[in-house]
Formats: structure tokens, sequence, C-alpha cells
């Protein structure tokens, strides 16, 4: 009986331990994370005479899809909290 109440014990502390652990994480990435900073603007120069053509957001990325003239497409993607540019992926045809 003694070996029973033990383990109980033992399995209490750390059912106890992970809930500390985990309230812990997420108190962490709240504070961190609070986005309390000053909404953030910007303007991204496009080649002439082209045009969005959708956006998304992924993860912490926002991605831009343009159509550029001459039938090429490109892919930007930028940070979602700086919008500073993250990358480019062209496509363009084979001639």
């Amino acid at each position: 009986m003694a070996r029973v109440k033990l383990m109980m014990a033992l399995s209490g502390f750390a059912t106890l331990l992970g809930i500390a652990v985990v309230l812990g994480v997420v108190g962490y990435r709240v504070s961190r994370g609070g986005g309390s900073g000053a909404p953030t603007e910007t303007t991204v120069r496009l080649p002439v005479d082209s045009r969005v053509m959708q956006t998304a957001v992924a993860g912490d990325h926002v991605v831009v899809t343009i159509e550029i003239p001459g039938g090429g497409v490109e892919i930007r993607s930028f940070d979602a909290q700086t919008l500073r540019p993250a990358g480019r992926l062209r496509f363009a045809t084979e001639p």
C-alpha cells in the first residue's frame, strides 16, 4: 500500500509540474509578443505595368503574388511584424 501511495504522489507531482511548465511557457510568449508596438506602414515599388494577383498570410510572413508584363509571375514575402522583404521567387516561361 505504501508503494501505491508513493506512486500516486509522484504522479500528482509530475502532473502539477507539467501544468506549471505549460502555463509558464504561455505566459512568457504572451508577455514577449504582446504586439503593443505602433502599426507599421511601408510602400513597395512594383515593376511598371505589373499587378498584384493575390495576397496571403503564411505563418509570420505576408506573401504577395505579382503578375509581371511579359508572362512572368513573382512571389514576394515580407516579415509580418516589420514588413521588411524576406524573399523573392520568380517564375518565367522558357523561350
